[in-house]
């Protein structure tokens, strides 16, 4: 991912095959194997100093009924129910190993993740396995939230119940689109209706906060389709909502295709994105959500928000399980490794931790990762950095800072860096600027 100039942001450009949102720092594409001795030290040390980082745990169930011709993740859509028996075996043991671990040991967890892949493809005697094997190595009872996502399709009332009994606090539905032809061209599973029926059994069963996705930008969209599905968003009155811009990282399908006719990908440009999305916060605002990030609207109504989210870009620890999944302890970034059968092979048969590769922070990077991430929610406490790092970011930042300020994408008013409107929608574009010299033109992943 390159710096991209200013005078290019403000043109029309099309979607190119490529990583456009910014996850993590430094890039995925510089972690190594080199690494993974820090990662192992990291966990082998107990945290020092009176203040211990709160602590996420992510569970990755990579599992799918259809890969969606935009997914980028780490899927598997042709595996029996004695693979996934034999995964979620694998997951509890690498729960396990953490569990021992002196870096973790009588740590709570803070917020849990179920993500995917679907999650909501388990059935309900394969979740609550796996949560009883979990809890019987380290319990998540005073987690503030557990959410978990679904795949509408995958859902009955029953199974949402079980969900609920879990211990899930937030439940996110996977709806993408409300057109059935979009949807079928994009290559999600379910259809609309199903989308209506698994929200009414979800408001039926109670959960705490139920959020909908929706991406813009997505294979045969267009202004009047995009504006129907908004109102549709809005006729569930949904706690919060979260809209993503449509990207083509290397691994899609549509972009595999593209690059194998040698022509554009039939996605629309980021200008016609921006201004989708942006038409979507002013018809949430007006119905009484609140822009809480580049991404996300909470109703006003609700205290509810996103307690992983605001953890993690405050620099909490997290541990990722699951093939393929990235964490983050102590200043170190790792992952996983990303093959099926290197997973489950070094956790049932060697019992260790299947990380692949990793990359130690200075503290500059963990720094620029927590400003980078924090940009996300279009506000910046200028103080938090001074009292956290010792850096005043008015100096450390003057350049990117007076040339985004200059083209009219954030202000600059005391302690606090703002994002305007326009800047907010294009965040993950802006925020390479702020990156090291040597990784603002290297690959994202």
């Amino acid at each position: 991912m390159a710096v991209i100039e200013l005078e290019t942001l403000q043109a029309e450009r099309e979607t190119e095959v490529g990583s456009y949102f910014v996850a993590n720092y430094p890039p995925f594409s510089v972690w190594t194997a080199e690494h993974v001795g820090a990662a192992q030290n990291v966990l082998s040390t107990a945290p020092a100093g009176a203040s211990v980082p709160r602590l996420g745990l992510y569970l990755h169930i990579p599992f799918c009924r259809t890969r969606c011709k935009f997914c980028y993740f780490r899927v598997y859509t042709d595996k029996n129910a004695r693979d996934v028996d034999v995964y979620l075996d694998a997951l509890v043991r690498e729960i396990e190993l953490y569990s021992k671990r002196p870096a973790l040991q009588g740590r709570d967890f803070e917020f849990v993740y179920f993500g995917g892949g679907t999650p909501s493809y388990l059935s309900s005697e394969q979740l609550n396995r796996l949560v009883d094997g979990i809890m019987a190595n380290w319990r998540w009872d005073k987690a503030r939230e557990v959410t978990f996502e679904c795949e509408p399709g995958t859902l009955k009332k029953a199974k949402l119940e079980t969900i609920k009994a879990i211990g899930t606090t937030r439940l996110s539905l996977g709806i993408e689109h409300f057109d059935d032809e979009i949807l079928a061209e994009n290559g999600r599973a379910h259809r609309s209706a199903e989308v209506f029926r698994a929200y009414e059994w979800a408001r039926e069963v109670g959960f705490q906060q139920i959020n909908v996705d929706l991406i813009a930008g997505m294979m045969g969209d267009t202004d009047e389709k995009w504006d129907d599905a908004v109102e549709k968003a809005l006729s569930l009155a949904a706690d919060s909502v979260t809209i993503y811009q449509m990207e083509l990282p290397h691994n899609t399908l549509i972009a595999q295709d593209a690059r194998q006719r040698g022509a554009a990908a039939p996605v629309v440009g980021w200008t016609a994105k921006r201004a989708w999305v942006a038409r979507a916060f002013d018809r949430f605002e007006a119905a009484g959500y609140q822009v809480s990030s580049a991404y996300t609207l909470v109703r006003r109504s609700k205290s509810s928000g996103f307690v992983y989210r605001d953890s993690l870009w405050h620099g909490a620890d997290l541990i990722g399980t699951g093939v393929a999944s990235f964490s983050h302890v102590g200043g170190v970034h790792y992952q996983n490794t990303d093959r099926w059968e290197d997973y489950v092979t070094r956790l049932t048969e060697s019992g260790e931790l299947p990380i692949a590769r990793a990359l130690s922070l200075t503290d500059d990077q963990r720094m620029i990762r927590e400003l980078i991430l924090q940009l996300k929610l279009g506000r910046v406490d200028v103080d938090y950095f001074q009292r956290k790092f010792g850096v005043e970011l008015s100096f450390r930042f003057a350049m990117p800072l007076c040339r985004l300020a200059d083209s009219g994408f954030l202000r600059m008013d005391g302690q606090r860096i703002e994002l305007t409107r326009e800047g907010l929608l294009r965040v993950d574009a802006l925020i390479p600027n702020f990156f090291e010299p040597r990784f603002q033109n290297v690959r994202y992943t």
